[in-house]
Order: C-alpha cells, then structure tokens, then sequence
C-alpha cells in the first residue's frame, strides 16, 4: 500500500506539471506566458521527477524488506533468484500502472489549479487554456512505470543474491549494511551540493537574484546526499544518545535504544523525508527572505522576473515540501502498522500499552530530531553561499522563527503518523497479535 500511494502521488504530481509543456504548446499562447509554462514544468517538474524516484526506490525498499522472511522461505523450497526478482518486478509493474492510470483525473484537477495560480499572480496571461495532453500522459505513464520498475530491481538485487540463511538472519535483524553503490551515490550528491554552493558564492558573487538559479538547488542536492546516508546516520546518533535517552526515559528510552538498533533500516527510510522536507524547506525560504530584504533595503521594486522567480520558489517549495511530509506519513504508517507482532510479543512479557506509546513516541521524537538536524545543515548549503553572494555576510539576518516553524511540522508530523499508527496496533488483544 505504501508503494502503490508513492507511485499515485507521484504520477499525479508529474503529470501535473508536465501538462503545462501541453499548455505551452496550445494555440495562441504569448511568448512570455509560454516562458513561464515552459520554465513551471522543466524546473519544476525535474525536480519533482527526481524526488519521485527517490520515494518510489525509499517505499519499495521497505516493502521489499518487510516480505525479507517470504523471499527466504521461497529460496528453501527452491526458487531461484531470477524467479524471485521477476515475481517483484512484475508485481511493481502491475502496481506502478494502475497508480498511474489513476493518478490521470487528480493530475488534470492539480493542473488546472496550478495554471489558476499563475494566472492569479499575473505570470501567465488570462486567454491561455488549459490542455492536458500527450506531454503530461507520455511522461507520467513513462515515468511512473519505468522508474518504479527500475527501482523494483535494483531493491530486489540484494535480496535475491542473499544465502537462505543470510536472508532469515536479515530478516529478523534488520541491520544490513549500506550497500557500495548507495554510499558512492550519497558522496557524489553531497559534492554536488557542495560545489553548487561555492559556485553560488564565488561565480554568482555580486549577481542579485540570478543567484538563486545555483543556490537553490544546492540544499535540495546535499539533502538528498544526506539521505542516502541514512542508516549510517542512524547508527551512530542512536550510539550518541544511548546513554541519556536510558537515563531520562527509564524503561520507554531502553526499549527505544534497543528497537532503533534492530531496526536501523526501517527508522533510516522514515528519516529520508524528514531531512528532505527540513532541508529544503528551510533552504529555500530563507533564501528567498534574504532576496527580499536585500531588494527592501536597496528600495528597489520586484520586476516581474523576480516575482516569476519568488513564485516559482514558493511553488517548488511547496510541492517538494508536501510530498515529503506525504512520503513521511506514508512510510511510518505502512513501518509501525508493520510491527503489530512484535508489540504483541512485547505487550505478553509485560510491557504495558503506555510503554509501548512512549517507547513509539521516543522513537520519533529521535527520528524527528536527527532529521532536523541533518536537514538544517543541508539547508546551510544555500542560505550562507547565497546570503554572501546576495549581502556580502556570510550569516544572514533572518528571523529563526521560520526555522522553528518548519521544525514543529516535522515534528508534529513525525509523532503523529507513528504514534497515530502505534495506537491503532496495539488495540489489537497480544495474543491475536502475535499470531497474526
């Protein structure tokens, strides 16, 4: 379920803003609404494209490892990891074509939207109609059915060259290690950040607004660094706050230390949204508020450029940010729905039902808390390279409330959707539970 929500979500957010190639292509559209059209959907939308891959690869690779005992048990009565990988791929294919076809109706719905606010806000001109079309079919249903099914069999390629015994002993541990290629790809984003940060401090230096073309993208790149190195960060904050949690939480901290260690995996998928969401966020606000006060204090009026640019922030922003909390809630429902065995074994050797809320509750708060921290140090890699190349200070002078904003939605959003879950497992009697 929480596969087939990533693909839906994602499909429809494609499609969305590839309907407006459609609607720049469409008669009669001026040449600057066409720029703009044009701009909404290959700016936007790539990026969209690319956070869309990575919740598809973040959700599939949970599923996958939530069915670990499955694929062991059919690799000891004989089936071989060809057989097993096509099984996958195909049940991927299967599922990433229905979300697809029926994403189509919510795309045309969040399309036409989309082309509203631009209108509104006077980037396009009123005359110009909307059109979904082959552009927003042929990209949604591409995209949506091979990059789910690419991402079925690079998550499948671990789990089917694994021993039988190796794949039980990963099942109930759950604590691989990070693989080669997704340590080599977390390096070469987190270099990619860091270089679209010096370039925005150093080339871009003293070019205003224009700035903003390599900043901006630089938190959203190092964020996605970050993430990859999720387990490894996992690792070792837990290895941090071991000690303190025990001290504090009692009980509830023990169990937390020892169920995030056993599931480090599973806590490093849920903590991909939260570093996104808090990076970029947080990168592309305060971005954009050192663009403004910058042009306030040279008492310069927004050219209809710039306020293209601002709006065309906030609508990054906003779509990048949504889908994150969307990917956040769907992984630590579909994660926490998941252990309603191991809370029933834990609830039969006398764990009571506040021990488990609190212990969910730690977890998220840690979940929560390690995801900020790592998606504030992304956002570093916009807001100081910009706020230098923008004001010529290094440390910008912005409020730390916009800071704190985003940090009580992650945090409210985390606790929420895992508590929220926890509580939903738990009314289920123990014993029910475990045999389930």
């Amino acid at each position: 379920m929480a596969t087939f929500l990533s693909m839906f979500l994602g499909a429809t957010m494609v499609m969305a803003f590839a309907s407006m190639l459609d609607t720049a292509l469409g008669d009669g559209v001026p040449a600057a609404s066409q720029e703009t059209l044009l701009t909404m959907a290959n700016v936007v939308g790539g990026w969209g494209l690319l956070m869309v891959a990575f919740a598809v690869t973040s959700t599939l690779t949970l599923s996958v490892r939530q069915r670990s005992t499955e694929m062991a048990l059919l690799k000891s009565i004989g089936a071989t990891p060809a057989q097993i990988g096509r099984m996958i791929v195909g049940e991927t294919a299967v599922v990433a074509v229905v979300a697809a076809a029926l994403a189509i109706p919510f795309a045309v719905l969040g399309g036409s939207r989309l082309l509203e606010v631009l209108i509104s806000t006077d980037q396009v001109d009123p005359g110009v109609t909307y059109v979904f079309g082959p552009a927003a079919l042929g990209i949604g249903l591409g995209v949506t059915f091979v990059g789910s099914t690419i991402a079925a069999m690079l998550t499948t390629r671990r789990t089917t060259r694994m021993r039988v015994a190796d794949s039980l002993l990963d099942a109930s541990t759950g604590r691989a290690r990070m693989g080669k290629v997704r340590l080599i790809a977390a390096l070469l984003f987190l270099a990619g950040g860091t270089n679209l940060g010096v370039i925005t401090a150093t080339v871009m230096h003293g070019k205003g607004t224009d700035a903003m073309q390599t900043a901006g993208s630089a938190s959203i790149v190092f964020a996605i660094g970050l993430a990859l190195l999720g387990p490894f960060l996992v690792r070792r904050v837990t290895a941090a706050l071991a000690w303190p949690l025990q001290w504090v939480a009692g009980v509830g901290g023990y169990l937390t230390v020892q169920n995030v260690r056993q599931r480090t995996n599973e806590m490093a998928t849920a903590l991909m949204p939260i570093i996104l969401f808090t990076g970029i966020a947080t990168g592309t606000l305060y971005m954009q508020d050192i663009d403004n006060k910058a042009l306030a204090t040279t008492g310069a009026v927004q050219t209809s450029l710039q306020k293209n640019i601002e709006t065309l922030n906030l609508v990054v922003i906003g779509m990048l940010a949504l889908f994150a909390c969307i990917m956040l809630i769907n992984t630590l429902v579909a994660a926490t729905t998941y252990r309603r065995r191991e809370f029933g074994q834990q609830r039969l050797v006398g764990v009571t039902r506040g021990q488990v809320l609190r212990m969910v509750g730690l977890e998220g708060i840690l979940l929560a808390a390690t995801g900020a921290f790592f998606g504030a140090i992304a956002s570093l890699a916009t807001v100081l390279p910009f706020s230098f190349a923008r004001t010529d200070s290094i440390i910008p002078d912005s409020s730390i409330w916009v800071f704190a904003g985003i940090i009580t939605v992650a945090v409210s959003v985390t606790l929420a959707s895992s508590v929220g879950s926890a509580w939903r497992a738990i009314r289920t009697p123990a014993v029910e539970a475990v045999i389930a």
